[in-house]
């Protein structure tokens, strides 16, 4: 018999996108808009096991997530001679097969395609022809859009705030987040390369701390 659904399978959403500093501040509005709807990011980058094979890790962090969200915005090459990336559509194509396993619980996935533009990765990856998908334009305030406007299409919830209200909870808390961790003595340079883990560790100390009326949910 195989395997049930991890235990948090119904509110993990798997996130597929580049690591590096220049993508931060995607990630971050990203990051706290799942949180801030009642979800629990999966990240690769959240664990530091140097004994397992990040493939491994990352197939394992999409099998527990019923929800992904992937970021292709980031395929395109910046430079003549440049490799573009692959890492993200190879993820997207593992959490697909994982969809199409014929039973089970992995039949329940679901995920979001995210673009620069609106279909600049399907002329990349033109399979995905027929998949819906969103764009924010590089705009940190257009990805809480993107991201808040899927889950009430796909994941329906039963309610959630505006994409503007939850914009402006992520504002008031990066002020929040900025002058405090000062206050704890971290430097600018600590704050840019805080760990994801406990940057969403932040995240929810600080939603937790909301009047509930200000919160969003299912």
């Amino acid at each position: 018999m195989p395997p049930g659904p991890h235990p948090g399978f119904s509110k993990n959403v798997f996130i597929n996108c580049p690591f590096d500093s220049e993508y931060s501040f995607l990630l971050r509005p990203i990051l706290f808009t799942i949180v801030y709807l009642g979800f629990t990011p999966q990240i690769a980058s959240q664990t530091a096991d140097s004994g397992e094979q990040r493939i491994n890790k990352i197939l394992s962090l999409i099998v527990k997530s019923k929800y992904s969200l992937h970021d292709l915005s980031r395929i395109r090459s910046k430079r003549s001679g440049e490799l573009y990336r692959l890492n993200m559509p190879f993820e997207l194509g593992m959490d697909y097969a994982c969809r199409r396993i014929p039973s089970g619980h992995l039949r329940q996935k679901r995920f979001l395609v995210l673009g620069a533009t609106p279909h600049d990765y399907k002329k990349a990856l033109s399979d995905l022809a027929g998949i819906a998908g969103k764009s924010h334009g590089n705009k940190p305030d257009k990805a809480v859009l993107a991201l808040r406007n899927w889950f009430i299409e796909t994941v329906h919830l039963k309610k959630a705030e505006s994409p503007k209200v939850i914009w402006y909870r992520f504002t008031a808390f990066t002020t929040d987040f900025y002058e405090q961790r000062k206050k704890d003595g971290f430097t600018m340079e600590d704050l840019k390369t805080m760990p994801i883990r406990e940057y969403i560790g932040f995240i929810r100390t600080w939603i937790d701390n909301l009047p509930r009326r200000h919160i969003s949910g299912t």
